[in-house]
């Protein structure tokens, strides 16, 4: 049992392109989003949700990076980021609301909904497509030959072919 704790992954994880894919989703969600607020808040509203959109994506390329190194030494240490890793990140969220709610350009409500709303849609939202694929983005499935979609590039029969008659 113990070693479970111990053991640890080797590679490359998914954690990396979760998180390019969840930016490309949030590029393409941020400017309606930016732009409703700013119409019904003004120029305060575009800009907190602005900012908001930016600190969640920067807490979950942060979440990536935690959980891609704490893998590397062990599950243990993965289980353990895990856990200490939120709370960190939550409190680094609260510090970067704090520090300019109080400021002329902040709009608190759409800073708060953006926050919370864009953290849960890109999870939903990834999370749907993760477990419609059976795999992170990516990751392509390979044939039960072993190998990939395009046979011109992997097959080493078609390449001798493609050599020879060349």
């Amino acid at each position: 049992m113990g070693e479970a704790f111990v053991t640890r992954f080797d590679g490359p994880g998914p954690e990396g392109s979760i998180v390019k894919d969840m930016a490309k989703r949030a590029a393409i969600g941020a400017p309606v989003l930016i732009i409703a607020f700013g119409l019904i808040w003004g120029v305060g509203g575009a800009l907190s949700t602005a900012y908001a959109i930016a600190l969640v994506m920067l807490n979950f390329a942060l979440s990536a990076a935690i959980l891609s190194w704490s893998a590397r030494i062990s599950l243990g240490m993965l289980m353990a980021a895990t856990l200490f890793g939120f709370l960190i990140r939550m409190a680094i969220v609260l510090v970067a609301v704090l520090a300019v709610v109080h400021t002329s350009w902040v709009e608190v409500v759409p800073l708060g909904i953006t926050i919370v709303v864009t953290h849960l849609g890109l999870l939903f939202w990834e999370m749907r497509y993760i477990s419609a694929s059976l795999a992170f983005p990516g990751l392509k499935p390979i044939s039960a030959a072993g190998y990939s979609s395009s046979p011109s590039t992997t097959d080493p029969a078609s390449t001798d072919k493609e050599s020879s008659t060349s």
